[in-house]
């Protein structure tokens, strides 16, 4: 391979990192990527400048059992001047990738996918399920496995495993232009946002790490970042780091400017491609925008939960209070007027259905019988100055003969409680003044006496005699 042809996979990872910094060309899957299948990409807009390369970088975790890892980098050129290619996925499905377009003019030109899942198929025969893959040469990173924000950070290999013209000066290139002909190199990928280029500061050799330089990265903490590394034999013969950009205990903000490269500048390349196992897809449209609008609607629409939970709670313990407020509680038992239970209304002859009120409210007129009538009567003494001003007469009778209370209790109506008799009431005497009429006049020569009288009520009795007759 000719160092030009190597070196345009470094193009194809600058764009996958740097898609606000693109071309106007944009490119896309023309189909969903399936394990052990072959993968159409197709360019499309008119500036970008042939020949075309794609850096096919796997992401995350092998899905495999025993996380034993089968994937490979893949780092494929288009034929001549074709806008389109089509390449075999040696992944297992369930695995995800990131795939970078590249032109001519750079790395990473035509921009940077998101992490792309992998279909399943009836077809295993790309990969052997139980055999490990491993790199052609590997590199370190110092402090071990991590990248602070603006901190320096060297990066080193073993330089006898390294092959590139004299090997030396060295290069670790990350999404930059700048010494695209020095091997080796290192690619820096940000999954759907931008890449950037890591120039060479000086070339050193130390006795406990090997060959290699200091970078101090421009990135802002919490950014994810895959650095590939590669040499005169192709892009990713090194293998990939996975790494997460820290802020570091101090925060040092130093490094940073309005073009450093972030997770989600833009919208990802590669158009619509499933990116998770239920295999639903992703567009050209702004990742970073949507997660941030699927969190602000989530937060929006648990509070307005929360809000009419208790507005709901508050009006039904209102409503319960005006209810015990508009049915005040009657001190008679409703069990002495009726049975317990609801009233039935479709029930003939009983209270509900006369909508008649309770039997302790019920009037009870005084009726005085034909038959016991009293009768009046006067005398005068003979020889007394005065007549008797009234006699009295004295007659004891039960309720049921002047007409109160309850009569015989096995004759009447059958609509009253069952199973209960009515109260019993005891005798009543009744006494009837009577008046003897006008006073005789007194005797001359004698003070005359006044005696008061009660009323006679004489014109209500003859009302009430003519009313019963």
């Amino acid at each position: 391979m000719s160092p030009s042809l190597q070196y345009i996979p470094l193009v194809l990872l600058q764009l996958i990192s740097l898609p606000t910094f693109s071309s106007a060309y944009s490119w896309v899957f023309n189909s969903a990527p399936q394990q052990c299948s072959n993968v159409s990409i197709s360019i499309t807009g008119s500036d970008g400048q042939p020949p075309y390369r794609v850096l096919v970088i796997p992401f995350g975790p092998t899905p495999l059992p025993n996380n034993t890892e089968v994937r490979k980098i893949i780092d494929h050129s288009f034929t001549g001047d074709s806008t389109s290619t089509t390449f075999p996925i040696n992944f297992p499905a369930n695995s995800q990738f990131v795939a970078v377009v590249s032109d001519a003019t750079g790395f990473g030109t035509g921009g940077t996918s998101v992490a792309a899942q992998v279909t399943s198929s009836s077809d295993s025969s790309c990969f052997n399920a139980i055999q490990q893959v491993s790199p052609l040469f590997v590199f370190s990173i110092e402090p071990p496995n991590q990248i602070v924000q603006c901190q320096s950070t060297r990066i080193w290999w073993d330089n006898s495993t390294v092959q590139g013209f004299d090997r030396i000066p060295y290069m670790l290139s990350i999404i930059h232009t700048d010494h695209l002909f020095r091997t080796p190199n290192f690619l820096g990928v940000i999954p759907g946002g931008q890449s950037f280029s890591i120039p060479e500061s000086q070339i050193t050799n130390v006795q406990s790490e090997g060959t290699g330089f200091s970078w101090t990265p421009s990135l802002r903490g919490g950014t994810t970042l895959m650095i590939v590394g590669g040499d005169d034999r192709g892009n990713g013969t090194a293998g990939s780091s996975f790494l997460v950009v820290s802020s570091g205990t101090a925060n040092n903000g130093s490094c940073l400017t309005n073009n450093s490269p972030s997770s989600t500048p833009g919208s990802p390349a590669g158009g619509s491609y499933p990116t998770s196992t239920s295999g639903s897809g992703t567009g050209s449209g702004g990742g970073g925008g949507a997660n941030v609008g699927a969190i602000v609607g989530g937060i929006l629409g648990a509070l307005a939960i929360v809000v009419v939970s208790v507005l709901l709670f508050y009006f039904l313990r209102r409503r319960e209070k005006n209810k015990s407020k508009d049915h005040p509680v009657d001190l008679i038992n409703a069990d002495e007027d009726e049975e317990a239970g609801p009233p039935d209304l479709n029930v003939p002859g009983s209270r509900s259905s006369r909508n008649e009120l309770p039997e302790f409210y019920r009037p009870e007129p005084y009726l005085v019988a034909e038959s016991d009538r009293l009768t009046e009567t006067t005398s005068m003494r003979s020889g007394e100055r005065s007549r008797r001003i009234s006699t009295v007469t004295s007659q004891p009778e039960t309720m049921s003969q002047i007409g109160f209370g309850y009569g015989d209790p096995s004759v009447g109506s059958s609509s009253g409680r069952k199973g209960l008799t009515p109260r019993p009431y005891r005798a009543v005497n009744i006494l009837q003044h009577e008046d003897a009429g006008p006073s005789e006049a007194p005797v001359d020569g004698e003070e005359a006496e006044t005696i008061e009288l009660p009323p006679a009520y004489t014109n209500l009795r003859s009302q009430v005699t003519t009313e019963l007759t």
